[in-house]
């Protein structure tokens, strides 16, 4: 008998400064569910844990841009985030957070037990201080030019023009974001883990212990930071924020959020374990145990080699077995930005899609960034869903069963004599079960999953083949074999698909009548019996139709217009004029009575204008962005006692004003919404 495992599986803690977007899902939380289903299937022992990563600077500055407070930002988030996981079928054991008071307390012991075993450095440093505040200024709370490309709007961490790495000090003409005065410096002491002294210890234990084993691009990065040598890193802030430093020389300070995080996937061991009556330390101190840590690949640095050091340094702890870490998932060709809106955000698609969670999950284990980056776009959604689910899945399943209700009465037929073709469709069959395991257990979500739709495949093929329908006409006993190995391959499916399509399987589970809960029960031949019966047939996959998708590229392109328009840089004032020579401008309201296009000029109308003082002509370079028949009528602002010049051969007597938005379309400049008298001073 195969030996069971035991596995604790973490999920990064999302920060809750904003709802999880599909990135979120493709690089962390739909590869951490599909293995955590697989092991369960396989009887292993398995906590899947994940929770609310809740304090650091990022929560203050929200907090202070709506106005509330640090508490309430991260309630509301959490919420959300806890709803949109359950609603999306993400099956954490728990789904904790770092604001509780379990956490703090598991944070603070960590802190304390590396203190007394005299781990940490303790250094004195020059940091920014706002005098009118009284406080420390944390990176993002200083801003300043850059000095790689002169930008103005550089923060106290990272320029996000040029994108370089900055520390505070770096910045030229520094302020202070929360009162844009200039900040003092003041000396401060923080504690620092030293893991420059683990460097070697990391080398042995990455680049020796899992040179084959872990992601290439896992092991790259690794590998790169390693090279470069590493250096002490602070474990304290200067912030009012966060789990207190439990010493008592240490006001005002809290642990440093990159310290106190990876501390939540043990906090919520404890928490689960207290409910279900188990011992979280054998999922933490027990060697057997495999600690599997999902992650995107922002995140490599901490999770295999700063998390590590930390759990090195305590002492008592198990290390990761496999941090299989995922690249980026963009959106529409661009960077998925939540500061830009740019982005699907999970809350917002189960609402717009209600019951396509698996169709969202099926595309984005499609498009896994497994070791690079790739690309989500609306259409793909739309051909994933539409011709693999709905048409290769969706319609294998529905036409055995409608076959079997049609024929039998939903009695599964009797397997009669064999062809080579059944034979060959058996023996392969077969085979899938392995096949979907090896992928999984190696982290080729992708490949898994393809294998499990090369058996959907298999079985239409061999349906649509085989024609059973034709069969049953004149030989009922070959047409039963046609059904019954059909319904053997249907029944797999529901077995081997439930880490990717767990919704799906329900279906298919209560169509078939039939309940395997183990990986093991997908490998017997057969496993319906003849005479099982059955139920009715019911469509697994709905389909997702154009006007879904334009909704969702227009949703796009409105949030990519107001984008342009937010970062639109203004033109610079002109030089300045003298009160008299602005009073010497007369502007007026005019209505436009006449309008057409000036010959041989692309860009020109020629419109005829009640200016009130008379009826004029005007030659106006906006034939691009308006038809002659669109503007007759308008009321528009127009200069009149500009000097008449001829254009094409025209006189022109006057300009009509206009504003350009940010994708370069004119728009009139309207004196009002209502009817004004022509000839009324604009002033």
């Amino acid at each position: 008998m195969e030996k069971k495992e035991r596995y604790t599986i973490t999920a990064a803690l999302p920060y809750t400064n904003g709802p999880v977007h599909i990135g979120h899902l493709a690089g962390v939380y739909v590869p951490g569910d599909i293995f955590a289903r697989f092991q369960r299937l396989k009887e292993n022992d398995v906590v899947y844990l994940c929770g609310s990563d809740e304090h650091g600077v990022a929560i203050t500055i929200k907090a202070k841009k709506e106005g509330i407070t640090p508490q309430e930002v991260v309630d509301k988030y959490h919420a959300i985030i806890k709803k949109s996981f359950k609603d999306f079928g993400i099956s954490f054991d728990i789904y904790s957070r770092t604001s509780n008071e379990g956490h703090h307390k598991t944070a603070q012991e960590f802190f304390k037990k590396l203190h007394e075993q005299g781990e940490f450095i303790e250094k004195v440093s020059e940091q920014y201080y706002d005098a009118k505040e009284n406080q420390f200024l944390a990176d993002r709370y200083i801003a300043g030019t850059c000095p790689h490309c002169s930008n103005d709007g550089a923060y106290g961490d990272q320029c996000e023009k040029c994108g370089t790495s900055l520390s505070p000090m770096d910045l030229i003409n520094p302020v202070s974001t929360l009162t844009g005065n200039t900040p003092e410096v003041k000396e401060t002491k923080h504690w620092f883990l030293p893991l420059d002294k683990y460097e070697p210890w990391l080398k042995e234990w990455i680049l020796e212990g899992h040179k084959k084993d872990w992601k290439t691009n896992v092991y790259g990065q690794c590998k790169s930071w390693l090279e470069q040598g590493l250096a002490p890193r602070a474990v304290t802030r200067d912030l009012d924020w966060g789990i207190k430093v439990p010493l008592k020389d240490a006001e005002n300070k809290v642990l440093y959020v990159w310290f106190d995080a990876p501390v939540g996937y043990i906090s919520a061991t404890k928490e689960w374990a207290e409910k279900e009556g188990k011992n979280w330390e054998d999922y933490w101190k027990d060697e057997d145990t495999k600690l599997v840590q999902f992650i995107g690949k922002d995140n490599i640095v901490f999770h295999c080699i700063i998390f590590p050091s930390m759990l090195k340094a305590h002492g008592d702890y198990i290390l990761p077995n496999n941090v299989p870490a995922m690249e980026f998932l963009n959106l529409e060709g661009n960077k998925i930005s939540t500061s830009r809106n740019w982005a699907v955000w999970l809350h917002e698609f189960l609402i717009d899609f209600p019951g396509k969670q698996d169709s969202l999950r099926y595309t984005l284990t499609a498009l896994a960034p497994e070791t690079k980056d790739n690309d989500f776009t609306w259409a793909e959604l739309q051909t994933k869903n539409n011709s693999e689910l709905v048409g290769v899945l969706g319609n294998f399943v529905n036409r055995v069963v409608v076959l079997t209700n049609k024929y039998w009465g939903g009695e599964v037929p009797a397997l009669g004599e064999l062809s080579e073709v059944d034979k060959s469709v058996i023996e392969k069959m077969q085979t899938f079960p392995d096949r979907v395991e090896s992928s999984i257990v190696k982290y080729r979500l992708r490949e898994a999953q393809l294998e499990m739709m090369n058996l959907a495949r298999l079985g239409n093929k061999y349906l649509t083949e085989e024609e059973p329908w034709k069969a049953y006409k004149t030989d009922e006993a070959r047409a039963k074999t046609i059904l019954n190995i059909s319904l053997q391959i249907c029944a797999k499916l529901s077995v081997l698909a439930a880490p990717f399509l767990p919704f799906t399987v329900e279906k298919m589970k209560h169509i078939l009548n039939f309940s395997a809960n183990t990986w093991e029960e997908s490998k017997p031949e057969m496993l319906l019996p003849s005479g099982h019966q059955i139920g009715k047939a019911e469509l697994l996959f709905e389909r997702i139709d154009d006007e879904q998708i334009e909704a969702q590229l227009k949703r796009l392109a409105d949030i990519k217009i107001a984008n342009e328009e937010a970062n639109r840089k203004v033109e610079p004032e002109k030089e300045a004029v003298s009160f008299d020579d602005f009073q010497k401008m007369d502007i007026r309201v005019g209505t436009i009575l006449t309008a057409e296009k000036v010959k041989k000029a692309k860009k020109l109308l020629k419109l005829e204008v009640d200016t009130g003082i008379d009826t004029r002509t005007v030659v106006s370079g906006i034939a691009e962005h308006f038809s002659p028949e669109e503007l007759v009528g308008k009321q528009v602002s127009i200069l009149v006692n500009l000097a008449p010049r001829k254009i094409r051969g025209v006189e022109s007597q006057g300009m009509i004003l206009m504003a350009e938005d940010s994708n370069g379309v004119l728009k009139l400049i309207n004196p009002s919404e209502t009817k004004v008298k022509e000839g009324s001073v604009i002033a």
